[in-house]
C-alpha cells in the first residue's frame, strides 16, 4: 500500500494573495491530483499546517482549497488523515481550538482529525501520528513516545538541531533522542527537506517566500510493504534568482520566457556593458513575471568588518552572519544572529505582502 504524505501546505499564505492561491491550485491540479490517479494511490496523510493563518482565514482561500483539493478527494475516493500544526491551532498552549476542527466539518467523511496521539493503521503497517505538542499535551505525548509500539513516526515536530531553512539550523526545540528507537520519524513544520539518521524533515511542497529559492520541494509517497520514502519533485516554480555577470556569458540568448509567472531577483555580480544589462533587464519586465527586483552586490563595500573572503556577499544571510562574526562584543554572537535571522526570516515574509 502506497500513502502520500503532506505537510505544510498553507491555506491562504501570503496574506491570501491571488498569486499563490493560484499556485497551490497549479500543485493540486497539475502535479499532486495526476500522480496519485496515475499511481492509483486512494490515501493521503497530512502532517500539519494545513492553513496559515492561526486566527482567521480570508474565503477567497476557503473556496480554492474546497475546490481545488477537498472536492477531489471527494470525487475521487481519496481519505486524509491530518493532524494539527502548530499554524493551525488558535492558541499556543493547547490544541483544542483549532482551523482542522472548525473548517473541515462537512469532509468528515473524507478527512479524519487525530487531535491525540495514535497509532493508525494501514494495511497492517502501523504509523504513530503525533500532532503538534505545546504545554497542554506535553506530558501525555512523551509518555505516547514512549511507550509506542510502532515503528513508523510522522508528527509535526520543532525539533534542535534541523535546518528551518537552508543552511540555517534550529536552534532550539526537543531533542531528536526522544526518537532514536524508531525505525522512521517523518516530520513537517520547517520548510526545508533534511535528513539526519532516522529522522526525516519532509519540507514544504511549495514555495512560499525567497529563503525558498533553488530550495526544491517535494511531496512524498511512503511504501507500507518496502517501508521506502519516496521524494516527488515539485516541478512548478514561484521564485528565481539569477546571478548577472556579463564577463562570464552573454544574456542576449537568455531563455526569459521560463521566468514567466515568478518573482524574480537579478543579483548583478558584475556588469561590464550597461547597454547589455538594459535590454536584459527590458526583455524580462516585457514578459508576465509577478515581479522584477534588482540587487547589486555592493562588493566594494564589504568594509573591514567583513573579513571572511570566502564569504558569498550575494547572499545576504552569509553576509550578516560574517558581520556579527566580526562585530567586537561581549554578547552572544549565536544569540545575536538567531535575532538577525529572525528579522530576516520576518522581512522576507513581508517582502511580497
Amino acid at each position: 500500500m502506497k500513502i502520500a504524505i503532506l505537510n505544510d501546505t498553507h491555506c491562504g499564505v501570503r496574506n491570501s494573495s491571488d498569486i499563490f492561491i493560484n499556485y497551490q491550485e497549479r500543485f493540486y491540479s497539475e502535479v499532486f491530483f495526476p500522480y496519485l490517479k496515475e499511481n492509483g494511490i486512494s490515501n493521503i496523510l497530512h502532517l500539519g499546517d494545513y492553513y496559515d493563518h492561526r486566527k482567521y482565514i480570508n474565503f477567497k482561500a476557503l473556496n480554492s482549497n474546497r475546490n481545488s483539493f477537498l472536492e477531489v478527494l471527494r470525487k475521487e475516493g481519496i481519505h486524509m488523515d491530518i493532524i494539527p500544526g502548530n499554524h493551525d491551532v488558535f492558541f499556543k498552549n493547547t490544541n483544542e481550538l483549532n482551523s482542522l476542527k472548525e473548517l473541515l466539518g462537512h469532509y468528515m467523511n473524507e478527512v479524519d482529525i487525530h487531535m491525540e496521539p495514535k497509532v493508525l493503521d494501514y494495511d497492517g503497517c502501523g504509523v504513530a501520528v503525533i500532532p503538534w505538542i505545546n504545554n497542554d499535551n506535553y506530558h501525555s505525548t512523551m509518555k505516547f513516545i514512549e511507550n509506542c509500539s510502532a515503528s513508523i513516526v510522522g508528527g509535526h515536530f520543532e525539533l534542535a538541531g534541523f535546518d528551518m531553512h537552508k543552511g540555517f539550523p534550529n536552534p532550539h526545540g526537543m531533542s531528536s533522542e526522544h526518537f532514536k528507537r524508531f525505525e522512521m520519524v517523518m516530520s513537517g513544520h520547517f520548510h526545508t527537506k533534511s535528513q539526519q539518521d532516522n529522522i526525516h524533515y519532509l519540507g514544504s511542497q511549495m514555495e512560499f517566500t525567497w529563503t525558498d529559492v533553488n530550495d526544491p520541494k517535494y511531496f512524498h509517497i511512503f511504501d507500507t510493504e518496502t517501508r521506502e520514502l519516496t521524494p516527488v519533485l515539485n516541478p512548478i516554480t514561484i521564485f528565481s534568482r539569477i546571478y548577472y555577470d556579463d564577463t562570464d556569458r552573454s544574456y542576449s540568448d537568455f531563455d526569459v520566457d521560463k521566468l514567466a509567472n515568478n518573482f524574480v531577483k537579478v543579483i548583478v555580480k558584475k556588469k561590464k556593458d550597461p547597454f547589455t544589462f538594459d535590454r536584459f533587464i527590458d526583455r524580462l519586465q516585457a514578459i508576465d513575471t509577478y515581479e522584477v527586483k534588482i540587487a547589486e552586490t555592493f562588493e566594494e563595500f564589504a568594509g573591514e568588518a567583513i573579513e571572511d573572503s570566502e564569504v558569498d556577499v550575494e547572499d545576504t544571510q552569509d553576509m550578516l552572519n560574517t558581520y556579527v562574526d566580526a562585530v567586537d562584543t561581549e554578547l552572544s554572537k549565536d544569540k545575536i544572529k538567531d535575532i538577525v535571522h529572525g528579522l530576516y526570516v520576518e522581512a522576507q515574509n513581508m517582502e511580497l505582502m
